[in-house]
């Protein structure tokens, strides 16, 4: 590994900031938690980045770091009880009638559906789902992550490879249903998967808050993998 001076590895680390922020912007946030930590954490993933980068390798710094930098966060996430025992126990709750709901209905329930069964409004559903895509993308709770509500929130995809056919039909399905669904549902998933722009400027995009764009865009999540799995007439388990 080539040495590297203090003054190039500040500049190194400073002009990836943005890199960072980025990193930051796009992944969801459960509740209890704040950004600024996820920013300190990722902060330390940056500069052990720019000790261990040998740019001698030809790898691109940026490429480098972003993994370095998403781990960091996710190493900590991992060992924090990010969810008061509140909030876990009903998202437990909202896992099992997600779960008996598609057993006897033989296809995921709407959130409607959700909400009735367990006794708590549409928004405490919205709510715990966007604590349970946060929970499913760090890995913190496996029954979540395995689960009714780790298939239905998972970005839709494909197990087969780009370019069949199967992928074509794929795609086109998931863009006529991302027309279909309502706003601002649409909105927030054209801009964040679309623009790749970070949650909270979408918020500002919107005029609502950074929260409140996780929750739709964990409820327009839903509802595609919901769609796509109706249209396919089998469970997306």
């Amino acid at each position: 590994m080539s040495a590297m001076s203090d003054s190039a590895r500040e500049k190194l680390v400073l002009d990836h900031v943005p890199l960072l922020r980025y990193v930051v912007g796009r992944m969801s946030v459960p509740s209890g938690l704040d950004r600024d930590d996820m920013l300190g954490w990722g902060m330390i993933g940056l500069l052990s980045a720019a000790d261990n980068w040998d740019e001698s390798r030809g790898l691109k710094f940026s490429t480098f770091a972003f993994p370095r930098i998403r781990g960091a966060i996710l190493d900590e996430m991992r060992r924090a009880d990010l969810l008061p025992r509140g909030r876990r126990e009903s998202l437990r709750d909202i896992e099992r009638s997600t779960a008996q709901l598609e057993q006897e209905l033989g296809a995921p329930p709407t959130l409607e559906q959700i909400a009735e069964r367990a006794e708590v409004t549409i928004d405490d559903v919205e709510s715990a789902l966007a604590d349970a895509r946060a929970v499913i993308e760090s890995s913190l709770d496996h029954d979540s992550a395995s689960g009714p509500l780790g298939a239905l929130l998972s970005d839709p995809r494909t197990e087969d490879p780009v370019g069949t056919a199967a992928w074509e039909e794929m795609k086109g399905l998931l863009a006529a249903t991302i027309q279909e669904l309502p706003e601002p549902e649409r909105t927030v998933i054209l801009l964040y998967y679309g623009e790749e722009m970070l949650l909270k400027d979408i918020g500002e995009v919107l005029g609502v808050t950074e929260s409140r764009v996780s929750q739709i865009h964990s409820k327009a999540i839903y509802r595609l993998n919901r769609e796509l799995a109706l249209a396919h007439g089998e469970n997306v388990r």
